[in-house]
């Protein structure tokens, strides 16, 4: 039970702090370089698409349960602290929005990659 209940605190505290980095991105006080990676981190955790489907076997999950934590780990320490708190603090009393720029950036990633293996393994006849 111990388990189980430190992994809904842990879920808890990510989906808090894509909210809070989410903030950070938009927020001028933060610096660009920060800003950068809150906004690219925040994109993805809150697009509906991910990267790798979860209906693959195992490597699925992989974005998620690798991808995604080590992204807002990064973007967490280049945000300074007490804009941080600041933004959890936030973060806590604010539904979860949903990122429309996410959603295309993921859209255009499929779209490339199937056209790409469309003009690979697209049969040609021979001259």
């Amino acid at each position: 039970m111990r388990i189980l209940n430190a992994t809904r605190q842990w879920a808890k505290a990510i989906r808090r702090d894509v909210v809070a980095l989410w903030l950070a991105a938009r927020d001028p006080r933060v610096p660009w370089h920060a800003k950068t990676v809150a906004g690219a981190v925040a994109a993805y955790a809150l697009s509906p698409i991910d990267l790798i489907p979860d209906f693959i076997p195992i490597i699925g999950y992989l974005d998620d349960l690798i991808i995604v934590p080590l992204g807002i780990m990064l973007a967490v320490k280049l945000v300074p602290v007490d804009l941080m708190r600041e933004f959890r603090d936030e973060a806590t009393r604010r539904a979860k929005p949903v990122s429309k720029a996410g959603l295309i950036f993921m859209i255009a990633v499929w779209t490339v990659v199937a056209a790409a293996l469309l003009w690979l393994f697209w049969p040609t006849r021979p001259a």
